[in-house]
């Protein structure tokens, strides 16, 4: 039966103090998958995890058992990482999750890593997360002396460690690759590929690298099954979805929703309604890397495959009379990413919020590419001077040559998350960019 909005998983113990010691985390029924998981095979745990229909919650919602899949089956050693490096502007479910139900994560991931059959693992938090950082590093202390990680976990002979790793507060140390590179000691750069982290990724091992909220629904889906949890969502994804909604709504917040909840409804009911009467303008589905949909676009489900065409995602040129297209012919061409609903209202300056975006995504830039050391900081300079009445007269399509040759032209996403929101704003607003152009020619005249 599919979720309802009652159905809490992976934050049905937020405002629960008790539930972030050990102690009270295992009289609420802690722990116990973990006892079910140890007396499994790991093959037969990923196979429960592939019929669960999980997704990636980090922003690219792969199948998350189809990802344990391209672990080499004669690897000697492999690494599990958890990556709570969250940082995607709009986003903030992980570091609450962290914070209100540690030992849920640490549960999932020995879980995980018995069905990796992983020694060695690692959580990447991201450094200002300084009160989550606490939280959880007790709680991995708690969870050693209780014998649920180490040389001999509960008697069995199996053995997993843990280590809670700090990042030093860098945007691309997200990705996947870049974040495997810090741990290592080197430079935050993602790395070419292939190969792909699950050949070899940390140390040269073969490393599955997963979201916070994708390795807490794990332990779910060992207690009562893949088909279970799959039931809960819809389509090819399964479960229930973290979403943080902020801008301009009445009640912002985090919320564990069913999948099925369409944008609409997610901000009229459940988030009270746009502010100050005003009506939507623009809604940023998943973070701010993710093209926005407008107000005719809302009605639609915060399912993964709703937002997106099942074809490889490929950007193309925006000019007056083309299009910005991701590819496919579907009307709705965006992502649901991390779960960050970003909401801007009918007064909202559409060229000056973009500009704040370009702003973040060219400070953000490891510099490693130059389409995307250049261009972010191309795109930023056109954008401010565009929101702040000094745009020339070609720049509307100059933003749009720009972020064309930035998509596609990378080693890693990030100049993607630059020129999807630019490309993406263009199509749908462009008479908003224009109108800022021709009130510079007014002023300049």
């Amino acid at each position: 039966m599919p979720a309802d909005r009652t159905t809490k998983l992976v934050s049905m113990r937020f405002g629960n103090e008790a539930a972030k010691t050990i102690t009270g985390y295992e009289a609420a029924g802690g722990y116990s998958s973990l006892r079910k998981a140890l007396a499994m095979r790991p093959d037969d745990i990923t196979a429960e995890v592939k019929a669960s229909n999980l997704r990636g919650r980090g922003g690219a919602g792969f199948a998350t058992g189809v990802k344990w899949g391209f672990v080499p089956k004669d690897a000697k050693q492999v690494h599990l990482v958890c990556n709570a490096d969250e940082s995607e502007p709009g986003t903030c479910k992980d570091r609450e999750l962290i914070y209100w139900d540690p030992h849920l994560l640490i549960e999932g991931m020995i879980v995980s890593a018995h069905a990796l059959r992983a020694t060695h693992n690692y959580i990447y938090i991201r450094g200002e997360m300084m009160r989550e950082y606490a939280v959880l590093k007790k709680a991995v202390d708690e969870a050693y002396q209780r014998g649920y990680l180490g040389k001999n976990i509960l008697g069995t002979g199996l053995e997993i460690h843990l280590t809670v790793h700090r990042g030093a507060g860098a945007y691309i140390c997200g990705e996947e690759t870049a974040l495997l590179n810090s741990l290592e000691g080197l430079r935050g750069q993602p790395r070419l590929k292939p190969p792909f982290p699950a050949v070899k990724g940390l140390f040269g091992n073969p490393t599955i690298v997963n979201n916070v909220e994708t390795l807490m629904n794990v332990p779910f889906i060992v207690e009562r099954g893949g088909a279970w949890f799959a039931e809960l969502g819809m389509g090819r994804s399964g479960g229930t979805r973290m979403l943080c909604v902020s801008g301009h709504v009445e009640k912002p917040g985090v919320f564990e929703l069913p999948i099925g909840i369409t944008f609409r409804q997610l901000i009229d009911e459940v988030c009270g309604g746009v502010w100050k009467g005003r009506k939507v303008k623009a809604v940023i589905p998943g973070g701010v890397s993710m093209p926005p949909l407008d107000d005719s676009e809302l009605d639609v489900p915060i399912e993964f495959d709703a937002l997106q065409t099942d074809e490889r995602i490929k950007p193309v040129m925006v000019t007056p009379t083309q299009q910005f297209d991701l590819g496919g012919g579907r009307a709705l061409r965006t992502m649901a990413g991390s779960g960050g609903v970003v909401v801007l209202d009918d007064q909202c300056d559409i060229p000056k919020a973009v500009w704040r975006i370009m702003k973040f995504f060219a400070h953000e830039s490891c510099g490693q590419c130059t389409p995307c050391r250049e261009g972010t900081g191309w795109l930023e300079k056109v954008a401010r001077r565009v929101a702040e009445g000094r745009g020339k007269p070609n720049d509307v399509d100059l933003l749009a040559q720009i972020a064309h040759g930035i998509a596609g032209n990378t080693i890693c996403a990030l100049g993607d998350a630059a020129a999807w929101p630019m490309l993406g704003f263009l199509t749908k607003y462009r008479a908003e960019f224009e109108a800022a152009v021709n009130r510079a020619k007014v002023v300049a005249a």
